[in-house]
């Protein structure tokens, strides 16, 4: 009886130790699995450009010469209908950071310091007809997509135009790893150094010598952080362009190009900019592929507003009282994601900025974004080639009458405080010629109704 007991007791143990070896071999493949799964996130790459126009790019107006973009385009999927909810430069980097609508936070227009009173929270704007108080940096509370990304593993680089507030309140201080070429200024005095005039706590411009071009310094620093990054994790790259913001301030060796192709004055300038801002993205995409982590690398191209210049056929602009106009607020987006984008397709859905931050997390986390403190949604749906649920889009700023929009599917309302209101099929009327108003379609009850109810949500002084 015992020694059945003990033969017992000796298979017993057996199995315990086979079960518990192959547990272990499950355990371990698990693991392996999981490291794996981190291992293969992707990296990321941010190119924001300034004041880069919806028709600023060759495939749309061969005025420009833009190879490396085109390029991008056939590999990526393209936006035709992107938007920023503020278009303008500091609250459109607001609404890229943290998705949310930036009037939300309290800024409605850029930052711009008052030199009598440098530490003030809010600014007013001389021709602001409702003198609205506008925040003069990003709160520090606020949560970026570079905090989020790094729970889940992320390094965070950042290099060029920050405008979101002066030292203390930095990019080193929202989240990031490291930055680069950050200073004070939304824009540069000239694009030939010595760049800036004071603003520059990092001690930027000490490195560099007459002769040496903005843009080109930036992408230096991008070029080698992708070149010598060397750790485990997977990094996010933003690199905001101070490019091609004014002054208009074309690289030397380009100008005869545009000159000879017949432009005048400083639109020779503008074009020049896009090119070397073009080549710009091709030595980042260049050191990528050198680098072998190009077809593990999500690149995104998106522009912060409309142009200074012409930004035919759409309307509007940056300038001259219409930034609401598609002109103003309709940007170039596209996204190439390696095995989720299909190249070189294009989608005629609305989208914001403020929906890269809920996609970012995405693609970082593996998971579907949930949280309800923002108003962006993730386009992870579009880039796996699906549909977004039919979603209103709203839009304001405060710095002359026309101040709020919306658009709902091909239907758009812009809104002035003088009373008047304008209404657009901006599918069938990409330029915004036919003004609809009065003419008794229901759709401008709705769209009046729904943007009332807006602002009285979303708007500081209701």
């Amino acid at each position: 009886m015992n020694v059945k007991i003990s033969s017992l007791l000796f298979v017993c143990f057996i199995c315990i130790i086979f079960f518990s070896c192959k547990n272990k071999k499950i355990v371990d493949s698990i693991n392996s699995v999981n490291i794996q799964k981190e291992d293969d996130k992707p990296n990321i790459v941010l190119l924001f450009v300034d004041d880069y126009g919806w028709a600023d790019v060759g495939y749309r107006n061969d005025i420009f010469s833009t190879p490396n973009i085109n390029q991008l385009k056939k590999e990526s999927l393209d936006f035709q209908r992107a938007y920023i909810p503020t278009p303008t430069c500091s609250p459109s980097r607001l609404s890229l950071l943290t998705g949310k609508e930036a009037v939300r936070v309290q800024m409605v227009r850029h930052i711009d310091i008052d030199p009598e009173n440098p530490d003030a929270k809010f600014g007013l704007w001389p021709k602001d007809p409702v003198q609205m108080p506008s925040i003069n940096y990003l709160p520090l509370e606020e949560i970026t997509y570079a905090e989020r990304l790094k729970e889940f593993g992320y390094y965070n680089m950042f290099i060029g135009k920050w405008h979101l507030g002066h030292e203390g309140k930095y990019p080193i201080n929202q989240g990031f790893d490291a930055e680069f070429g950050t200073t004070d200024h939304g824009n540069p005095s000239n694009y030939y150094y010595p760049f800036f005039k004071g603003g520059d706590p990092n001690n930027f411009m000490k490195n560099y010598k007459e002769g040496d071009y903005l843009t080109d310094v930036l992408t230096d620093g991008a070029v080698d952080f992708i070149k010598d990054y060397d750790k485990k994790a997977p990094f996010m790259l933003s690199f905001w362009y101070y490019s091609v913001h004014g002054p208009s301030i074309g690289r030397k060796d380009l100008l005869k190009k545009y000159q000879d192709a017949g432009l005048e004055g400083k639109y020779v300038h503008h074009a020049a900019m896009v090119e070397a801002m073009d080549e710009s993205v091709g030595r980042v995409r260049k050191a990528l592929e050198e680098k072998g982590i190009s077809e593990n690398t999500v690149i995104i191209l998106l522009s912060d507003q409309g142009g200074a210049y012409t930004n035919a056929p759409l309307n509007g602009g940056k300038k001259g009282g219409n930034a609401l106009g598609e002109g103003g607020a309709r940007v170039p987006f596209m996204v190439k994601y390696p095995g989720i984008t299909k190249p070189n397709t294009e989608t005629s859905i609305p989208v914001q900025s403020i929906d890269l931050y809920p996609t970012l997390i995405e693609i970082a986390s593996g998971k579907t974004y949930e949280g309800n403190q923002i108003q962006g949604v993730s386009l992870m749906p579009i880039l796996k080639g699906k549909d977004l649920e039919p979603r209103n889009l709203y839009f304001f700023r405060s710095y002359e009458d026309q101040y709020a929009a919306v658009i709902s599917g091909d239907w758009k309302l812009v809104k002035y405080h003088s009373g008047k209101f304008q209404l657009f099929n901006v599918t069938k009327d990409i330029s915004e010629q036919n003004d609809l108003i009065g003419t008794g379609l229901k759709i401008e009850k709705t769209l009046k109704s729904d943007l009332l109810n807006w602002e009285k949500e979303a708007v500081p002084i209701y």
